[in-house]
């Protein structure tokens, strides 16, 4: 009976599957032909497939911005910079040495680090050409996530830049080799903090925020962080759109040497947005005697901004570190001032690309966060977005990792160091410093005419 009784279970069950599979599929065709038919039949005012017609034509970003705006009648910042597709670095490729030229061989050594601040009186070496870039702790990120990207760096041995927020005690005992950024607001400028730090960059300009400022209200600063910018209560964080110690270009050189004899002769950076008149900016900020020099191209992010900014304003990076690092050999300004590039440097071909094009480092962002974060973004997917992990207030910030953080970012940047010190090898070079826009040909006719080098298509110049 027990067998019996089985075996009509099983014949039951089985009849169930097949019933349930082939009226599915009855069912789903049925629907599929109807909606498909509606398609091919309705007219295109009241045709749903007039919204993908449309959508294709204005495009997804533009369409879901646009409810954003209705929606609230206000400024809507967006995060993590640009969609748009500017010309980049991915049109850029490397030349192959094998007969012509010849590789370098295996076992030799290939030197991948960078000295910036030339001739400061305490210039800072790292060991590979890629630093973790500004990133504000309470305007955007944790002091956990601040902590795992200075650790991580310094595991790394490379820089990281504290970014416009509140100084952060643990960030700085984490971080081997320390940038200062003296923000364009008026909290943290105790020389205490300028005396312990490996260099000091002045805030300028951003690529995806230009020279605007902005209010971080009084309201949304909690006790935490309204501790870390020694601010009383009711008072806003305001980040001002000019430099309050400098509202006259005249006075950045004093500005500038003050800042030397604080911190006891740290490199001092100037951090400028890549624009239209980007010589003349490097022109007062080289002759103010800043030791380097951040060009933030329109490709750059940030935690967000309004979507003009990122997307209408400024100049790529293909363009703005060649013209950056002409100016600089031109002036005489090359052997004494750092170039250091910044915007959707995400690789390490690209940042051996920058190099190539004249820069002596780069700073890297977006994808800092994304190799710190790693597999740790799974706690907020799918229902939330990756960053909530890292973010200051985000919903999933108290399940952050740091430890785990920091070695996870430590490994993408000795993975990307390998990486380059292949690159070079292939080039037939063994110095990074040995890489040019000799080593480069493009495959996209505008930036071959714009960076004067040939295209795929066509041997180079005899």
């Amino acid at each position: 009976m027990k067998k019996k009784a089985t075996l009509l279970g099983l014949s039951a069950a089985c009849l169930g599957y097949l019933s349930l599979k082939w009226g599915g599929r009855f069912f789903f065709n049925k629907i599929f032909d109807s909606a498909l038919k509606k398609i091919m039949t309705d007219l295109y005012d009241e045709n749903i497939w007039e919204f993908v017609s449309a959508t294709t034509r204005i495009g997804p970003q533009i369409i879901v911005e646009t409810n954003l705006r209705a929606e609230r009648g206000e400024l809507i910042n967006r995060p993590l910079g640009s969609p748009k597709k500017f010309p980049s670095l991915d049109n850029l490729m490397f030349n192959i040495a094998q007969l012509d030229v010849l590789p370098t061989p295996l076992e030799t050594p290939v030197d991948t680090s960078v000295i910036i601040g030339k001739e400061a009186k305490k210039p800072f070496k790292i060991s590979l050409p890629m630093m973790v870039s500004a990133m504000a702790y309470g305007e955007a990120l944790t002091a956990d996530a601040k902590w795992a990207l200075a650790k991580g760096a310094s595991m790394a041995k490379t820089a990281i830049c504290s970014g416009e927020g509140a100084f952060l005690r643990e960030e700085r005992k984490a971080a081997d080799i320390y940038i200062y950024m003296y923000n364009r607001g008026d909290w943290n400028r105790d020389e205490e903090i300028l005396k312990d730090c490996s260099g000091i960059e002045i805030q300028f300009g951003q690529g995806a925020l230009g020279g605007v400022g902005h209010v971080l209200h009084a309201k949304t600063i909690d006790r935490q962080l309204r501790k870390a910018l020694k601010y009383p209560k009711g008072k806003d964080a305001i980040v001002h759109s000019q430099q309050l110690n400098v509202q006259d270009t005249a006075k950045l050189p004093g500005f500038i040497e003050n800042l030397k004899e604080i911190s006891g002769g740290v490199p001092i950076g100037v951090k400028i947005a890549a624009g239209k008149y980007l010589e003349k900016d490097l022109e007062i900020a080289c002759h103010a005697g800043a030791d380097y020099v951040v060009l933030d191209s329109a490709e750059a992010a940030t935690k967000g901004s309004p979507p003009i900014l990122q997307d209408d304003f400024g100049v790529p990076t293909v363009f703005a570190i060649p013209r950056g690092a002409e100016w600089l050999y031109k002036n005489g300004f090359q052997k004494r001032v750092s170039l250091i590039a910044s915007g959707k440097i995400r690789t390490p071909g690209e940042a051996l690309k920058a190099l190539a094009l004249g820069a002596d480092a780069c700073y890297i962002g977006s994808i800092a966060l994304f190799a710190m974060t790693h597999d740790q973004v799974l706690k907020a997917l799918p229902y939330e977005p990756p960053t909530q992990v890292a973010w200051y207030n985000g919903k999933h910030s108290g399940q952050f990792n740091k430890k785990k953080a920091a070695q996870t970012l430590a490994k993408f940047f000795l993975s990307s160091k390998a990486e380059i010190e292949v690159g070079i090898k292939s080039l037939g070079k063994k110095n990074i410093r040995e890489v040019n826009k000799n080593d480069l040909f493009s495959i996209d006719e505008t930036i071959a005419r714009g960076l004067k080098i040939p295209m795929a298509y066509e041997p180079p110049p005899q």
